[in-house]
């Protein structure tokens, strides 16, 4: 089990999570002004999208740098 090659996966998926919560709040500009709720609706949802990745990323960095600590900690054991 490779803990960094785990956390670099999960920092991949928030990147494309983040990119997808962009371009919907992007293409929210292009909504009619007739629905005003689909708008609002649309840009929370969008809004708790970006937050789910920032902490997508913050927890998998954590995670890569306990990872290279281990890794660390092994090479000062071995030496």
């Amino acid at each position: 089990m490779d803990l960094a090659a785990i956390a670099l996966q999960g920092i991949d998926q928030a990147q494309t999570q983040l990119e997808g919560a962009a371009a919907g709040i992007a293409s929210a500009a292009t909504l009619s002004p007739d629905s005003a709720t689909a708008d609002t609706v649309s840009l929370s949802t969008e809004v708790v999208a970006l937050l789910s990745a920032k902490n997508a990323f913050s927890a998998n960095l954590a995670t890569l740098k306990v990872a290279d600590q281990i890794q660390k900690n092994v090479v000062d054991l071995l030496a």
